[in-house]
C-alpha cells in the first residue's frame, strides 16, 4: 500500500510517464478500468513534431500560438515544440511502428499546421503507442498496476497540506495508497456533455479531485468540439480524423455544396472551432430540426488506395454502421472532443499543491491555449511526461502499520444510487444545451441554477461521506455490488463538478474566443487576452 509514485490514469501520459520515472522508485499505476481503455488509444490522427527537412520548431511553435488565439504560455509552447523530436526517438526506439516513405517518417498535413508533419501509424496512432507503452510498462519490475480503480479523493497531509496519496475504491474495499507524490494523468472530462467523442471512462475525474482539494484550475471554459463525428442512429459518434480532410474529403451539406468556404479561406482546414461553428451555423440555416441533423464528409475526392492505406479503421467502423466510403459520403457532425483547461501546472507539470502534479489533458500547460492545433495533445503527453526523467525524491518509509479493515455492513446508502444515475444524463444533455458550441449568458445562467441545485441536493445524502474527509479509512464491503454502486456515483460527482466549473466558466468570460463561444460577445476582446483562474469558490483572471 505504499509507493514512492502514484500515477492516476493509465492512458498515453500516465503509461509515458511511468517508463520515464528513475527505475529505482517504486510506481503504482492506478486505472479506472482496464489498460488500453481511454482516449490516447481511440486517437487516429498521429503526434505532431517538426522533423522534417523545411519544417522546424519554430514554424511549430507559430502554428500552435496561433491556434491557440492568444492564450498560449509562450515558454511552454517552446518547451514542448523543442522537445518533440527526443519524444519521437523515444517512441521509435520503444518500437512504435510510424508509417513511412521508404526509410523516412512518413508526414501528413492537418488543419493549421504550415508544414506536414503529423505522424501516424494508418489511422489507429493512439492504439499504436498504447500498444507500444503497455507492453514495456508491464515488463517493468518496480511498476504496479492496480486496474478497476476508482480514485475517490486525493490525501492531503493535516499539516502541510502537501499531497501524500489517495484512497480508492477497488476489489469491493476503499483503502489508502501513500506515496510521496501523486501524478494526476486521468484525461479530459467529454462525458460532461451528451454528444462526445470521448470514451465512458472520461469523466473529468483528476480535475474534479485536485479543485476539491483546492489546486489551482486554468482556462476551464474552454473545450474543443470536434466538427466530424460519425452521426447516425444507433452508432457511437465515432470520431473521423482530421487527417482525412487533410488528405483531401470535402466537407459538403446534403446538395454537395462546400459550405465551410462561406465562413473561413481555408475551407475544411481551417482550426477546429471554425470548421465545428461553420457546421453548427449552415445546420441552424437549413434543417428543420438542427440538433439531430447533421453534414457529410465526403472522401472520393481522395484515391480510393490512398484511403485503404490510411484509414483502414474508418472503412471498417463505417462499414459496420452500413456505410461504403468508397460510394458514399459519411453523415457527420461536430461532438465535444477535447478540454484544453484543467489543472493549472508549469513546465515541471507541478500544480499549486506540493507533491502533486498532473499531466495530459486534465493538465494545463499552457501549450494550448483557447484552442488545440491538431495533434498536439499525444505530444504534450510525451513531452511532458519525459520531463520525469529528472524527478528525485524521497523514499516512503515502510515503518507504516499495516491498515486494519473493518466491514462496512450499512447499505443505506446505496438506494441513493438509482437517482443518481437518471441525473448522470440529465447533467449531460443540461450542459450540451447550455454550454455547447454556441454559449449564451441566459442558457448558461439557467445551467448553471440547476446544476447548483442538483449540487447541493446530493451533497446531503449519505453516500457523499465517500468523497469527504481528511482521509478515508479502510473499509470492506459486505455487498457485492456496492463497488459498481459506488463507482457510478463517483463518477456522477466529478461530473456534477466539472459541469459546474466549465458552466460558470464559460458565464465568467465575456467574449468570443478558440472553443469557447458567446453568440452574446461574438468577438475576442482584448481585456480578456488573460487565463481563468479557478481555486474553491473564487474567479478571477491571470
Amino acid at each position: 500500500m505504499q509507493f514512492d509514485i502514484i500515477i492516476v490514469g493509465a492512458g498515453a501520459a500516465g503509461l509515458y510517464t511511468a517508463l520515464c520515472l528513475p527505475q529505482h522508485l517504486r510506481v503504482a499505476i492506478v486505472s479506472k478500468d482496464d489498460l488500453k481503455i481511454g482516449a490516447s488509444d481511440w486517437a487516429q490522427g498521429g503526434v505532431a513534431a517538426a522533423i522534417a527537412p523545411g519544417d522546424s520548431p519554430d514554424h511549430h511553435y507559430q502554428d500552435t500560438l496561433k491556434a491557440g488565439a492568444g492564450l498560449c504560455i509562450p515558454e511552454a509552447v517552446k518547451f514542448l515544440v523543442e522537445n518533440a523530436a527526443t519524444s519521437i526517438e523515444t517512441l521509435v526506439e520503444l518500437g512504435v511502428n510510424f508509417d513511412r516513405t521508404g526509410e523516412d517518417l512518413a508526414m501528413t498535413l492537418e488543419a493549421a499546421h504550415s508544414h506536414p508533419r503529423v505522424l501516424h501509424a494508418a489511422d489507429t496512432t493512439g492504439r499504436a503507442i498504447v500498444n507500444t507503452l503497455t507492453e514495456q510498462v508491464l515488463a517493468r519490475d518496480n511498476i504496479t498496476v492496480i486496474p478497476q480503480a476508482l480514485v475517490l479523493k486525493l490525501n492531503l497531509d493535516p499539516e502541510t497540506k502537501h499531497c501524500q496519496g489517495v484512497s480508492i475504491l477497488h476489489q469491493n474495499q476503499v483503502y489508502p495508497l501513500q506515496a510521496t507524490a501523486v501524478i494526476l494523468a486521468t484525461g479530459g472530462g467529454g462525458q460532461v456533455f451528451a454528444q462526445t467523442t470521448n470514451p465512458t471512462v472520461s469523466t473529468g475525474d483528476g480535475v474534479a479531485l485536485a479543485w476539491r482539494v483546492g489546486a489551482l484550475l486554468r482556462d476551464v471554459e474552454f473545450f474543443q468540439f470536434h466538427p466530424t463525428a460519425l452521426t447516425k442512429a444507433g452508432a457511437p459518434r465515432f470520431l473521423i480524423t482530421e487527417a482525412v480532410r487533410g488528405e483531401g474529403a470535402h466537407l459538403v451539406d446534403e446538395n454537395g455544396y462546400r459550405f465551410a468556404f462561406d465562413y473561413h479561406p481555408d475551407g475544411e482546414l481551417a482550426p477546429r472551432d471554425v470548421v465545428s461553428r461553420a457546421v453548427y451555423n449552415h445546420l441552424q440555416k437549413t434543417a428543420d430540426d438542427p440538433a439531430h441533423a447533421y453534414v457529410y464528409l465526403d472522401l472520393r475526392p481522395i484515391p480510393p488506395d490512398r484511403i485503404q492505406y490510411r484509414f483502414p479503421n474508418i472503412i471498417k467502423v463505417c462499414k459496420s454502421h452500413g456505410i461504403d466510403i468508397f460510394s458514399q459520403p459519411i453523415p457527420v457532425a461536430p461532438a465535444a472532443h477535447y478540454w484544453m483547461g484543467g489543472i493549472a501546472v508549469d513546465v515541471n507539470s507541478e500544480t499549486s499543491i506540493p507533491r502533486l502534479y498532473a499531466v495530459g489533458e486534465t493538465a494545463n500547460t499552457g501549450v494550448h491555449g483557447a484552442n488545440r492545433l491538431a495533434s498536439n495533445s499525444l505530444l504534450e503527453c510525451l513531452v511532458f511526461g519525459q520531463r520525469f526523467k529528472e524527478m528525485e525524491i524521497e523514499n516512503v518509509s515502510d515503518s507504516s502499520p499495516q491498515k486494519q479493515f473493518f466491514t462496512f455492513t450499512d447499505e443505506s446508502w446505496m438506494e441513493d444510487v438509482s437517482d443518481l444515475e437518471e441525473l448522470r444524463e440529465a447533467v449531460r444533455v443540461l450542459v450540451w444545451d447550455c454550454a455547447g458550441i454556441c454559449r449564451t449568458e441566459k442558457e448558461l445562467k439557467l445551467g448553471l441554477e440547476q446544476v447548483q441545485e442538483w449540487r447541493e441536493k446530493v451533497s446531503t445524502l449519505p453516500i457523499a461521506d465517500f468523497f469527504r474527509g481528511e482521509s478515508l479509512n479502510s473499509i470492506q464491503f459486505q455487498n457485492p455490488t456496492a463497488e459498481e454502486k459506488l463507482r457510478e456515483a463517483g463518477e456522477i460527482f466529478n461530473l456534477l463538478d466539472v459541469a459546474y466549473l466549465v458552466l460558470k466558466s464559460a458565464l465568467f468570460r465575456e467574449e468570443s474566443r478558440g472553443g469557447h463561444y458567446r453568440s452574446d460577445y461574438p468577438r475576442s476582446r482584448s481585456k480578456w487576452q488573460v487565463h481563468t483562474l479557478i481555486r474553491g469558490e473564487e474567479w478571477r483572471t491571470s
